[in-house]
C-alpha cells in the first residue's frame, strides 16, 4: 500500500506576507527608539506603519509624541530641549526625510505662515515645523479613523494656522465634516456645530502581535501561581479552566439552540460544599480610584473615611497630608506598593469631580494612573503586575480586527475599545509627567498600546460603587480574583465591597427562587451588573463592557420566551 503523499505546505496569502512586514519594520522602528527616544522622526515612521497596519489610535499616539517633541526642539527652556534637537540634527534637509515628503507639503513651505522664519532657519529649525505640520496631519486623519471628531477637527485647525491651504489637511476637514453630518445627522445645508462633534470613538481591542506579556493563563505554571494566591482569600476554592458560551456581537436567532460556540477562560471553582451565606472570598485590592476631588475616602482601598469627629484609626501621609488612609494597614501598603511615586507631586486634582458624561471614563483613567504608579513604584512593566497580568480583556483575535482592502472585501470589522484622544492619550502622559517620569526615555512601559491593553483588562472587570448623594459612580476598583469568578446573569454568589472585595454564597438563585449555597465542583457564578435588569438591559449592558451580548443560560432563555411572545 502506497503510503500518502506529503501535502504541500499552506502558502501565506499577500496580506498575510505584507502584514508580516510591517511588524517587522515597526519592531526595528521601535528597537531604533530604545537608542534614540528623542527621535520625532521615528515617531514618524512608526505612525506611518501603525496606519498601514490599521490601528490609526497608535499611529495618533505617536505623531502626538513626534508633535510634542516639535515643541522641545523649538522652545530652548523645555527640558528635552537638547536632546530632541540634538537627534533631530541627525537628520538632513537635503533630501528631507521620506516621511516628511508627503503630499504637497514641503512644495509649499513658503505658505507657512512664518515661512520666511522658516527659510532662513538653522536647518533642525526647518524641520521641526515641518514635521508639526506632518504631526497634525496625521494626528487629524488618525483621530477621525477612530471617531474622535472634535479632536480630529482641533488638529486639523491647529495645522492650518501653520500651513494655510494644505491640501491634505483641507481634505481631512472636509472629510470631518462630512462624517460629522452624518453623526449628527444634518441636512446638507444645516451648519455644524463643532462643540457638538463627538469625541470617543471604539479602536482594536486585541493581544497586540508584539505583546509578549501576556501569560500562557492556562499553563501549570500559571493556574500554580494563582491558586498559591488564592489559598489565603478562598480556602474552599481553586482556579481552573471553564467552558464558557462565546459573547455575540449583536442580536441572532440562537438563543433555542441547544449547542452554542464556547471558548475557554479561567474561573473559579469549589473545592467543598458552600453553605448560603457562607463567605466565599475576601479580597484585598489597592488598585482602586477615586474621582471626588477631596472625598473622604481611603486612598489606598477606597472605603469611606468615618466623620473628622469621630476618633479614627485614619492615618495622613506625613509627606502630602490631604491624602488619608483608613489605618495603618493600608498606609504601609501604600508605601509599599504605589504612594511614593506620586506623593506631593500634584496629581490628586487630574480628572477629578469630572462631568456626568466623563464620570466612567474618568475611573478607567484614574485607575490606569493607579497601575503606572505601581508599576514605576516596584520597578516592573505595567503589564507584568499580578494585579492586571492573569485577567482576560475580552479580546479579539487580530485577523478578525483587520481591515480587508481587496475589491471583494465583506464589511470592516465591529472595534470594541472605547478610545478617546483625552483620556487615552493626553492625559495619561500629563500624568506621568506630573510623576516626574520621562515619556520618551519609558516608551517601553508607557506605548499606548500598554495603555490599551490595560484599558481592555479594566472594562468589564472594575467594580464601581455609587455615591450616596447623587448616585454617580464615584469610586472604582480591580479586584483580580474577584473577576476570575466568571458573570452569569444566574449567579449563585453577591459581593459587598468595603475595603475588602467579598463575595458570599446566595441565601437563594434569581431564577426559580431556588435554594443557594454551592456544592463541591460546581463553577463560582458572578454578576457584574444588575442581575434584576431585563434582558434587554442587561445584553445592552454586556456589549458595551465585555463587547459582546451575554449568552448565559438565563438570557437565553429569556430572550427565546420574548421573542416567542412576538
Amino acid at each position: 500500500m502506497e503510503s500518502p503523499s506529503p501535502s504541500a505546505p499552506s502558502v501565506p496569502d499577500e496580506r498575510e506576507v505584507q502584514r508580516a512586514a510591517l511588524v517587522d519594520h515597526r519592531q526595528r522602528l521601535t528597537d531604533a527608539l530604545a537608542l534614540a527616544p528623542y527621535d520625532l522622526i521615528l515617531y514618524l515612521e512608526r505612525a506611518v506603519v501603525y496606519s498601514d497596519l490599521a490601528y490609526p489610535d497608535l499611529a495618533a499616539g505617536d505623531a502626538y509624541r513626534a508633535l510634542l517633541l516639535t515643541d522641545e526642539v523649538l522652545n530652548e527652556g523645555f527640558e528635552y530641549h537638547e536632546q530632541a534637537k540634538e537627534s533631530l540634527e541627525g537628520h538632513s534637509t537635503e533630501p528631507y526625510p521620506k516621511v516628511l515628503d508627503h503630499g504637497d507639503l514641503l512644495a509649499n513651505m513658503k505658505n507657512m505662515a512664518d515661512g520666511d522664519d522658516v527659510e532662513g532657519s538653522e536647518p533642525y529649525h526647518q524641520l521641526a515645523t515641518i514635521a508639526s505640520v506632518r504631526c497634525f496631519q496625521s494626528l487629524s486623519l488618525s483621530l477621525l479613523l477612530c471617531g474622535c471628531l472634535a479632536s480630529a477637527s482641533d488638529f486639523v485647525e491647529k495645522g492650518l494656522k501653520i500651513l494655510p491651504g494644505n491640501k491634505e489637511l483641507l481634505e481631512i476637514k472636509g472629510y470631518i465634516e462630512q462624517v460629522a453630518r452624518r453623526r449628527l445627522r444634518l441636512k446638507p445645508d444645516e451648519p455644524i456645530d463643532f462643540h457638538d462633534l463627538p469625541d470617543v470613538g471604539v479602536v482594536r481591542r486585541e493581544i497586540y502581535p508584539w505583546n509578549t506579556y501576556e501569560p500562557d493563563r492556562f499553563s501549570e505554571e500559571s493556574l500554580s501561581f494563582l491558586n498559591g494566591q488564592l489559598e489565603t482569600m478562598a480556602p474552599k476554592c481553586a482556579v481552573k479552566v471553564s467552558c464558557l458560551p462565546v459573547l455575540l456581537e449583536g442580536e441572532s436567532n440562537t438563543d433555542e439552540y441547544e449547542i452554542i460556540p464556547t471558548c475557554n477562560q479561567l474561573g473559579l471553582f469549589a473545592k467543598e460544599d458552600i453553605a448560603p451565606g457562607e463567605a466565599v472570598l475576601k479580597e484585598y485590592s489597592l488598585l482602586t480610584a477615586n474621582n471626588r476631588h477631596k472625598e473622604s475616602t481611603c486612598d489606598a482601598c477606597g472605603t469611606e473615611l468615618p466623620p473628622l469627629k469621630v476618633q479614627t484609626e485614619a492615618v495622613s501621609c506625613p509627606e502630602c497630608y490631604d491624602t488619608v488612609f483608613c489605618d495603618e494597614f493600608c498606609f504601609e501598603k501604600a508605601q509599599e506598593e504605589y504612594h511614593p511615586a506620586v506623593c506631593d507631586k500634584d496629581v490628586d486634582s487630574i480628572a477629578k469631580d469630572p462631568e456626568a458624561k466623563d464620570v466612567a471614563e474618568s475611573l478607567y483613567l484614574l485607575l490606569l494612573a493607579r497601575l503606572l504608579a505601581m508599576s514605576n513604584h516596584q520597578e516592573v512593566h505595567p503589564l507584568e503586575l499580578k494585579e492586571i497580568k492573569y485577567i482576560w480583556g475580552d479580546f479579539v483575535p487580530t485577523q478578525l480586527n483587520d481591515i480587508d482592502l481587496s475589491v471583494n472585501a465583506g464589511p470592516p470589522p465591529e472595534w470594541t475599545l472605547p478610545f478617546s484622544f483625552k483620556y487615552n492619550i493626553e492625559i495619561p502622559l500629563h500624568i506621568l509627567e506630573k510623576m516626574d517620569i520621562d515619556i520618551f526615555e519609558t516608551l517601553p512601559q508607557h506605548d499606548l498600546w500598554v495603555f490599551n491593553t490595560a484599558y481592555s483588562k479594566f472594562r468589564g472587570t472594575a467594580s464601581a460603587r455609587k455615591s450616596l448623594r447623587d448616585g454617580r459612580p464615584e469610586v472604582a476598583a480591580v479586584h483580580p480574583f474577584w473577576c476570575l469568578a466568571n458573570h452569569d446573569c444566574d449567579p449563585n454568589v453577591t459581593w459587598e465591597w468595603g475595603g475588602r472585595m467579598t463575595l458570599f454564597a446566595r441565601e437563594t438563585r434569581v431564577v426559580g427562587n431556588r435554594p443557594g449555597g454551592i456544592k463541591a465542583g460546581e463553577e463560582i457564578l458572578n454578576h457584574y451588573c444588575d442581575v434584576d435588569l431585563p434582558v434587554k438591559d442587561r445584553r445592552e449592558w454586556a456589549q458595551g463592557a465585555l463587547g459582546g451580548w451575554c449568552m448565559c443560560k438565563r438570557c437565553r432563555d429569556e430572550a427565546a420566551a420574548t421573542n416567542g411572545s412576538d
